[in-house]
Order: structure tokens, then C-alpha cells, then sequence
């Protein structure tokens, strides 16, 4: 080869390495929205189900009206949420509440042996596990884009085209406290 295609081929390399460079970044992106779009999904359906659990618990405990309130001002606030800190934040709210909720159902053995009831219990029970394994997604997809971002040279390349780190979803500090059952 001749010194003149040598160095002809070198500035194509570096632009054919930047071009699957930023390609890689499109697709680590559009990862992280799908898997943040999952979480988005399952917080959805977590939200439909409480109006039905807590109109089933509310006929048998008319008397618990602050536990009513508190979930569907809980159930508001993560509608409401935005960015994975709120959402977080709107999230854990929600799950305290719902403990109280859970605590008032034990308190009827009828409610809690009534079918609509349990099956309510069962769907959510399901939908938190999806929502579990939609965060674990998530935050692998944002932990593979955060490392590439850090990563020399493709964090070159990077601040050449802006591509900025996603916040991983954090659980708080009463999410990472064991909870607590008692019959």
C-alpha cells in the first residue's frame, strides 16, 4: 500500500469507529426509554388495580376513611411523577400506604376470604413483581449506557454528541426495610 491510501484510510477508520460508536449510544438510549417505558407500564397497571382494591376493601371498612384518602392521594402523586426521583419517591409512597391498606383487610376475615378480594391481592401481589423486574431492566440498560459514557474513547465521543447519564431507580431507605407480617 501507498503512504497516500494509508493515510486516506486512517481519518475513514476514525469516522467509521465514530459512527458505530454513536449508533452504539442510539441503541443503548432507546434501551433505556424502553426499559424505563416497562417500569412506566407496570406502575400503570399497579395504579388501574387500586381503585378496584380499595373500593372491595371500603365496603367491608366504610369506617377507615383516612386510609382511603392516603391511597388515592398516593396513587395520584406517582400518576403524576415524572423522572425516575419521582417516580421513586410517588412509588414508595404508594407501597406505605398500601400496607395500611393491607392491615385494614386483615382486620376482616369475611373480606379476606372473599374471591374478588384475594384475586385483587393476587394481581397486585403479580404486577410487583413486574414492576421489580421492570426496575432491575432499567437500571442494567442506564448501568451499560453510564459505563460506555465513562468509558475512553467512546466518552469521547459522547460529549461530542451530548449524550448525557440516566439516573438509576433507587429504592429509599423504608423500601430497603424488611417488612414486617404479623398475624
Amino acid at each position: 500500500m501507498s503512504i497516500l491510501s494509508i493515510l486516506l484510510l486512517i481519518p475513514l477508520a476514525i469516522v467509521l469507529y465514530v459512527v458505530a460508536l454513536y449508533n452504539m449510544f442510539v441503541k443503548l438510549r432507546t434501551r433505556v426509554e424502553e426499559s424505563w417505558s416497562q417500569i412506566d407500564v407496570q406502575l400503570k397497571r399497579r395504579v388501574d388495580l387500586i381503585p378496584n382494591l380499595v373500593e372491595t376493601v371500603k365496603g367491608y371498612a366504610s369506617h377507615e376513611k383516612d386510609v382511603f384518602e392516603n391511597v388515592t392521594k398516593a396513587r395520584a402523586s406517582l400518576m403524576s411523577a415524572v423522572t425516575p426521583a419521582e417516580v421513586g419517591a410517588a412509588d414508595n409512597q404508594l407501597s406505605q400506604t398500601l400496607k395500611s391498606l393491607f392491615a385494614v383487610a386483615e382486620a376482616y376475615p369475611e373480606l379476606k376470604a372473599q374471591e374478588g378480594f384475594v384475586n385483587l391481592q393476587k394481581e397486585l401481589s403479580d404486577t410487583e413483581d413486574k414492576v421489580s423486574y421492570s426496575r432491575q431492566f432499567y437500571n442494567a440498560t442506564v448501568r451499560d449506557l453510564n459505563q460506555k459514557i465513562d468509558m475512553f474513547p467512546s466518552n469521547l465521543v459522547a460529549s461530542i454528541f451530548n449524550v448525557k447519564k440516566r439516573e438509576y431507580f433507587e429504592a429509599t431507605e423504608q423500601e430497603k426495610e424488611a417488612v414486617k407480617v404479623a398475624f
